[in-house]
């Protein structure tokens, strides 16, 4: 598969036979082994039946309240937070072999995703008061991280990163790459191949953003003549595919950018590598953001 700009870069569809889909992303579409994407939202009271088959999932709200009903068990009031900006999500995993019910309490709108697996780990809802909040980076490339599901949690491959920067800033910067699996003489993971999303939501409706996803001849694709050089600007509720690069995202002034990141692949780790490049920015950051925290 040859990536582009038009194929990278993912926008809500409108479609009357599933209305409640906001987004969707697929092995297929994609190009990958790994995960499925989506973003749905629901009326109050009305349900979404799925099943895990052979995959182990993970929901994410975005605003409102829903409970779960399943085959593993039930949970109520999840979600607390009007909107993306007021506080961190709440999530919820669940194993392979599960049969679930989203029923929406409130107006609601979350994200599910799903990767392959043949483990199984107990289900596990994640509160906002369980996750870790860091900020990263300074000066200009200074953003927060809320980690929701972080490497060394007890699931077989999704990690679930949001990620908030400000007007000006930079984030994903300096550029990184996770797409070969690396273990030096140790025996330490020093990079994973992992496949991602980026899911964007903006703080006003006319936001948006700037991704550049790249490879150079560290990336497989790029030695194989298939190198990735695509520019894309995702707008409120769009997705940037990113199967191989790097991938720095940029936040115009005036607007605050949010996404959701959903990564899977050779290990549940982050591991990567910077762009030697760009890697000395590092060194040279003197202050943090006094913006963030933004809650």
């Amino acid at each position: 598969m040859r990536y582009t700009a038009e194929n990278l870069l993912i926008r809500p569809v409108h479609t009357t036979d599933d209305p409640d889909l906001i987004l969707s992303v697929t092995p297929q579409q994609a190009g990958w082994e790994h995960i499925s994407f989506q973003v749905r939202r629901l009326s109050p009271r009305q349900r979404w039946p799925f099943d895990t088959g052979e995959s182990e999932l993970a929901l994410v709200t975005f605003s409102g309240r829903c409970s779960v009903d399943s085959s593993r068990g039930a949970w109520s009031e999840i979600g607390s937070r009007g909107n993306v900006f007021m506080g961190a999500a709440d999530a919820l995993y669940l194993p392979r072999r599960t049969k679930f019910t989203v029923i929406a309490e409130d107006p609601c709108e979350f994200a599910v995703a799903w990767v392959p697996t043949d483990e199984d780990h107990a289900p596990w809802l994640i509160r906002p008061s369980d996750v870790k909040v860091s900020i990263r980076g300074g000066d200009h490339a200074c953003r927060q991280i809320n980690d929701l599901l972080p490497p060394g949690s007890p699931v077989h491959r999704l990690v679930l990163v949001e990620v908030y920067t400000p007007s000006g800033n930079w984030s994903s910067y300096p550029p990184h790459k996770h797409d070969v699996h690396i273990v030096n003489e140790r025996g330490m993971l020093v990079e994973a191949d992992l496949e991602e999303v980026y899911f964007f939501k903006m703080d006003k409706p006319e936001g948006y953003a700037f991704q550049w996803v790249y490879t150079d001849e560290r990336s497989p694709l790029h030695q194989t003549g298939n190198p990735i050089h695509a520019l894309v600007r995702p707008e409120n509720n769009c997705a940037v595919l990113v199967p191989e690069g790097y991938h720095p995202v940029a936040s115009p002034p005036g607007y605050t950018t949010y996404y959701l990141n959903v990564l899977a692949g050779s290990a549940q780790s982050l591991a990567n590598q910077d762009d030697p490049r760009y890697a000395w920015i590092k060194d040279s950051f003197r202050h943090s953001d006094s913006r963030l925290p933004l809650y």
